[in-house]
Protein backbone atom coordinates (compact mmCIF):
# COMPACT_ATOMS: atom_id res chain seq x y z
CA UNK A 1 0.00 0.00 0.00
CA UNK A 2 1.28 3.36 -1.19
CA UNK A 3 1.13 6.34 0.37
CA UNK A 4 -1.38 7.92 -1.84
CA UNK A 5 -3.56 5.06 -1.72
CA UNK A 6 -3.28 5.17 2.51
CA UNK A 7 -4.65 8.70 2.25
CA UNK A 8 -7.57 7.90 -0.15
CA UNK A 9 -8.67 5.67 2.06
CA UNK A 10 -8.73 7.46 5.08
CA UNK A 11 -10.69 10.54 3.11
CA UNK A 12 -13.10 7.68 1.96
CA UNK A 13 -14.06 6.41 6.12
CA UNK A 14 -13.73 9.95 7.22
CA UNK A 15 -16.82 10.74 4.55
CA UNK A 16 -18.44 7.70 5.26
CA UNK A 17 -18.55 8.17 9.25
CA UNK A 18 -19.42 11.89 8.63
CA UNK A 19 -22.35 10.73 6.52
CA UNK A 20 -21.70 11.12 3.46
CA UNK A 21 -23.43 8.89 0.70
CA UNK A 22 -20.82 6.41 -1.10
CA UNK A 23 -21.88 7.91 -4.16
CA UNK A 24 -20.99 11.44 -2.92
CA UNK A 25 -17.60 9.89 -1.34
CA UNK A 26 -16.83 8.71 -4.70
CA UNK A 27 -17.12 11.75 -6.06
CA UNK A 28 -15.47 14.23 -3.54
CA UNK A 29 -12.30 11.60 -3.48
CA UNK A 30 -12.14 11.09 -7.09
CA UNK A 31 -12.91 6.99 -7.12
CA UNK A 32 -15.43 4.62 -8.53
CA UNK A 33 -17.91 4.07 -5.85
CA UNK A 34 -16.89 0.08 -5.66
CA UNK A 35 -13.93 1.16 -4.62
CA UNK A 36 -15.61 3.08 -1.85
CA UNK A 37 -17.53 -0.34 -1.06
CA UNK A 38 -14.39 -2.58 -1.20
CA UNK A 39 -12.81 0.18 1.60
CA UNK A 40 -15.77 0.10 3.70
CA UNK A 41 -15.76 -3.60 3.59
CA UNK A 42 -12.37 -3.79 4.36
CA UNK A 43 -12.49 -1.58 7.18
CA UNK A 44 -16.29 -2.44 8.19
CA UNK A 45 -14.59 -6.07 8.64
CA UNK A 46 -11.36 -4.82 10.17
CA UNK A 47 -13.81 -2.62 12.79
CA UNK A 48 -16.08 -5.94 13.44
CA UNK A 49 -12.86 -7.93 14.93
CA UNK A 50 -11.68 -4.80 16.83
CA UNK A 51 -15.01 -4.09 18.62
CA UNK A 52 -14.18 -7.87 19.37
CA UNK A 53 -11.85 -8.18 20.65
CA UNK A 54 -11.33 -4.25 22.38
CA UNK A 55 -14.48 -4.02 23.87
CA UNK A 56 -14.24 -6.86 26.89
CA UNK A 57 -13.55 -6.57 30.64
CA UNK A 58 -16.40 -3.56 30.97
CA UNK A 59 -17.54 -2.92 33.72
CA UNK A 60 -20.88 -0.98 33.54
CA UNK A 61 -23.25 -0.35 36.56
CA UNK A 62 -26.61 1.00 33.91
CA UNK A 63 -27.02 -0.50 30.31
CA UNK A 64 -29.51 0.42 28.43
CA UNK A 65 -30.48 -1.76 25.49
CA UNK A 66 -32.66 -0.95 22.41
CA UNK A 67 -32.92 -1.84 18.44
CA UNK A 68 -33.16 0.47 15.56
CA UNK A 69 -35.05 -0.23 12.46
CA UNK A 70 -33.68 -0.42 8.49
CA UNK A 71 -33.65 -2.23 5.52
CA UNK A 72 -31.98 -3.99 2.92
CA UNK A 73 -32.52 -4.24 -1.00
CA UNK A 74 -36.21 -3.55 -0.17
CA UNK A 75 -38.71 -3.27 2.62
CA UNK A 76 -40.68 -6.23 4.14
CA UNK A 77 -43.55 -5.96 2.49
CA UNK A 78 -41.91 -5.49 -0.70
CA UNK A 79 -40.55 -8.97 -1.17
CA UNK A 80 -41.29 -11.56 -3.55
CA UNK A 81 -41.05 -14.98 -3.24
CA UNK A 82 -38.07 -14.91 -5.40
CA UNK A 83 -35.88 -12.95 -3.02
CA UNK A 84 -33.90 -13.91 0.11
CA UNK A 85 -35.85 -12.63 3.47
CA UNK A 86 -32.98 -13.55 5.43
CA UNK A 87 -30.74 -11.42 3.80
CA UNK A 88 -33.27 -8.82 2.28
CA UNK A 89 -36.35 -6.74 4.16
CA UNK A 90 -36.04 -5.24 7.07
CA UNK A 91 -33.57 -5.61 9.38
CA UNK A 92 -32.59 -4.12 12.55
CA UNK A 93 -29.58 -3.09 14.81
CA UNK A 94 -29.82 -4.28 18.36
CA UNK A 95 -27.24 -2.32 20.39
CA UNK A 96 -25.93 -2.11 24.30
CA UNK A 97 -24.58 0.91 25.51
CA UNK A 98 -23.32 2.02 29.13
CA UNK A 99 -24.92 4.65 30.95
CA UNK A 100 -22.00 6.18 32.83
CA UNK A 101 -19.41 6.00 29.68
CA UNK A 102 -21.57 6.28 26.48
CA UNK A 103 -19.59 3.17 25.03
CA UNK A 104 -20.97 0.77 23.04
CA UNK A 105 -20.68 -2.61 24.08
CA UNK A 106 -22.08 -4.75 21.57
CA UNK A 107 -24.70 -4.37 18.91
CA UNK A 108 -25.98 -7.47 16.27
CA UNK A 109 -27.72 -6.84 13.30
CA UNK A 110 -30.47 -9.24 11.93
CA UNK A 111 -34.13 -9.51 12.15
CA UNK A 112 -36.55 -8.69 14.98
CA UNK A 113 -36.69 -11.53 16.54
CA UNK A 114 -36.04 -14.07 19.94
CA UNK A 115 -32.47 -15.35 18.33
CA UNK A 116 -31.43 -12.34 17.44
CA UNK A 117 -32.11 -11.06 20.99
CA UNK A 118 -30.83 -13.88 22.05
CA UNK A 119 -27.72 -13.51 20.57
CA UNK A 120 -27.09 -9.89 21.20
CA UNK A 121 -28.00 -10.31 25.12
CA UNK A 122 -24.95 -13.35 25.16
CA UNK A 123 -22.39 -11.43 23.72
CA UNK A 124 -23.25 -8.68 25.92
CA UNK A 125 -22.93 -11.42 29.28
CA UNK A 126 -19.45 -12.22 28.09
CA UNK A 127 -18.06 -8.64 27.95
CA UNK A 128 -19.15 -7.47 31.45
CA UNK A 129 -17.46 -7.82 34.64
CA UNK A 130 -19.78 -6.61 37.17
CA UNK A 131 -23.36 -7.62 37.79
CA UNK A 132 -24.95 -4.74 35.71
CA UNK A 133 -28.70 -2.71 35.84
CA UNK A 134 -30.20 -3.68 32.32
CA UNK A 135 -33.11 -1.33 30.51
CA UNK A 136 -34.67 -2.54 27.33
CA UNK A 137 -37.90 -1.43 25.88
CA UNK A 138 -41.11 -3.95 25.75
CA UNK A 139 -40.11 -6.02 23.76
CA UNK A 140 -40.96 -9.69 24.40
CA UNK A 141 -38.28 -11.56 23.90
CA UNK A 142 -35.90 -9.54 26.02
CA UNK A 143 -36.93 -11.08 29.62
CA UNK A 144 -36.69 -14.50 27.66
CA UNK A 145 -33.52 -13.71 26.66
CA UNK A 146 -31.90 -12.05 29.83
CA UNK A 147 -33.82 -14.57 32.11
CA UNK A 148 -31.67 -17.45 30.02
CA UNK A 149 -28.29 -15.63 29.86
CA UNK A 150 -28.26 -13.99 33.45
CA UNK A 151 -30.76 -15.66 35.34
CA UNK A 152 -31.26 -13.81 38.76
CA UNK A 153 -27.69 -12.06 38.44
CA UNK A 154 -28.77 -8.99 37.29
CA UNK A 155 -31.00 -6.34 37.97
CA UNK A 156 -33.49 -5.63 34.94
CA UNK A 157 -36.94 -3.49 34.42
CA UNK A 158 -38.42 -2.70 31.01
CA UNK A 159 -39.43 0.43 30.08
CA UNK A 160 -42.43 1.18 27.66
CA UNK A 161 -43.99 4.35 26.45
CA UNK A 162 -47.47 4.79 25.80
CA UNK A 163 -48.43 6.86 22.83
CA UNK A 164 -51.11 9.21 21.82
CA UNK A 165 -53.25 9.42 19.11
CA UNK A 166 -51.22 10.73 15.99
CA UNK A 167 -52.47 14.07 14.03
CA UNK A 168 -54.64 12.84 11.20
CA UNK A 169 -53.46 15.78 8.52
CA UNK A 170 -51.02 15.56 6.16
CA UNK A 171 -49.47 12.41 4.37
CA UNK A 172 -48.79 9.68 6.52
CA UNK A 173 -44.63 9.70 6.06
CA UNK A 174 -44.94 13.57 7.34
CA UNK A 175 -46.95 13.51 10.21
CA UNK A 176 -45.96 14.55 13.36
CA UNK A 177 -44.78 11.85 15.84
CA UNK A 178 -47.13 10.71 18.45
CA UNK A 179 -46.81 12.20 21.62
CA UNK A 180 -46.00 10.19 24.50
CA UNK A 181 -48.86 9.72 26.71
CA UNK A 182 -47.37 7.56 29.69
CA UNK A 183 -44.27 5.72 30.18
CA UNK A 184 -44.66 2.52 32.14
CA UNK A 185 -41.17 0.73 34.23
CA UNK A 186 -41.55 -2.64 35.78
CA UNK A 187 -39.28 -4.49 37.43
CA UNK A 188 -38.63 -7.93 35.73
CA UNK A 189 -35.63 -9.12 38.19
CA UNK A 190 -33.36 -8.69 40.94
CA UNK A 191 -33.81 -4.32 42.78
CA UNK A 192 -33.07 -2.23 39.82
CA UNK A 193 -32.16 1.32 41.04
CA UNK A 194 -35.56 3.66 40.00
CA UNK A 195 -33.10 6.41 39.08
CA UNK A 196 -31.78 4.48 36.59
CA UNK A 197 -34.39 2.91 34.42
CA UNK A 198 -34.29 4.98 31.02
CA UNK A 199 -33.48 4.03 27.88
CA UNK A 200 -32.99 7.80 26.84
CA UNK A 201 -29.04 7.35 25.99
CA UNK A 202 -29.57 4.31 23.84
CA UNK A 203 -32.52 6.26 21.92
CA UNK A 204 -29.79 8.95 21.76
CA UNK A 205 -27.13 6.30 19.87
CA UNK A 206 -30.07 5.88 17.55
CA UNK A 207 -30.62 9.88 16.56
CA UNK A 208 -26.70 9.23 16.32
CA UNK A 209 -27.02 6.64 13.68
CA UNK A 210 -29.66 8.53 11.88
CA UNK A 211 -27.06 11.52 11.37
CA UNK A 212 -24.26 9.63 11.25
CA UNK A 213 -24.95 6.60 8.43
CA UNK A 214 -26.67 8.28 5.63
CA UNK A 215 -28.11 4.39 4.74
CA UNK A 216 -30.24 4.70 7.47
CA UNK A 217 -31.82 8.47 6.21
CA UNK A 218 -35.04 7.81 5.48
CA UNK A 219 -36.92 8.58 2.49
CA UNK A 220 -33.61 8.36 0.06
CA UNK A 221 -32.07 5.67 -1.99
CA UNK A 222 -29.15 5.84 0.14
CA UNK A 223 -30.42 2.49 1.84
CA UNK A 224 -27.96 -0.74 2.05
CA UNK A 225 -28.18 -2.79 -0.78
CA UNK A 226 -26.44 -5.65 0.91
CA UNK A 227 -26.39 -7.07 4.48
CA UNK A 228 -22.60 -7.24 4.08
CA UNK A 229 -22.69 -3.19 3.33
CA UNK A 230 -24.63 -2.93 6.46
CA UNK A 231 -22.67 -5.02 8.42
CA UNK A 232 -19.55 -2.91 7.47
CA UNK A 233 -20.97 0.38 7.94
CA UNK A 234 -22.23 -0.15 11.37
CA UNK A 235 -18.90 -1.56 12.41
CA UNK A 236 -17.34 1.31 11.30
CA UNK A 237 -19.59 3.45 12.59
CA UNK A 238 -19.39 2.05 16.28
CA UNK A 239 -15.89 1.47 16.14
CA UNK A 240 -15.51 5.02 14.96
CA UNK A 241 -17.62 6.42 18.27
CA UNK A 242 -16.81 3.84 20.38
CA UNK A 243 -12.88 5.16 19.77
CA UNK A 244 -11.90 7.76 17.34
CA UNK A 245 -15.06 10.74 18.25
CA UNK A 246 -14.70 12.76 21.30
CA UNK A 247 -18.04 12.55 23.17
CA UNK A 248 -19.16 16.15 23.86
CA UNK A 249 -19.92 15.52 27.09
CA UNK A 250 -17.45 13.48 28.18
CA UNK A 251 -15.04 15.59 26.74
CA UNK A 252 -12.73 11.92 25.59
CA UNK A 253 -13.82 9.16 24.31
CA UNK A 254 -16.35 6.30 25.47
CA UNK A 255 -13.42 4.20 25.04
CA UNK A 256 -11.64 5.86 27.46
CA UNK A 257 -14.01 6.12 29.75
CA UNK A 258 -14.88 3.31 29.63
CA UNK A 259 -10.99 2.52 30.81
CA UNK A 260 -10.69 0.25 27.89
CA UNK A 261 -8.18 2.77 26.02
CA UNK A 262 -5.57 5.31 26.70
CA UNK A 263 -5.74 7.47 23.84
CA UNK A 264 -7.82 9.12 21.35
CA UNK A 265 -7.62 6.70 18.34
CA UNK A 266 -6.70 7.96 14.57
CA UNK A 267 -8.80 7.11 11.73
CA UNK A 268 -5.51 5.26 10.26
CA UNK A 269 -6.30 2.51 12.91
CA UNK A 270 -9.49 2.02 11.96
CA UNK A 271 -8.01 0.71 8.42
CA UNK A 272 -6.38 -2.92 8.24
Amino acid sequence: MNILNQEKQIRIVNALVEGCSVRSTARMVGVEHKTVLRVLLRAGDHCARLLDDKVRGVHAKSIEVDEIWTYVFKKERRLTEKDDAAIMGDQYVFAAIGAEHKLIICHAIGKRDARTALGMIDDLKTRLVNRPQLTTDGFTPYPVAIEAVFGADVDYATLVKVYGGRPESGPEWYKPAAHVAEVVSTVITGEPNPWRISTSYVERQNLTMRMMLRRFTRLTNGFSKKLENLRAAVALHFAHYNFVRIHSSLRVTPAMQAGIASEVWSLEQLLP
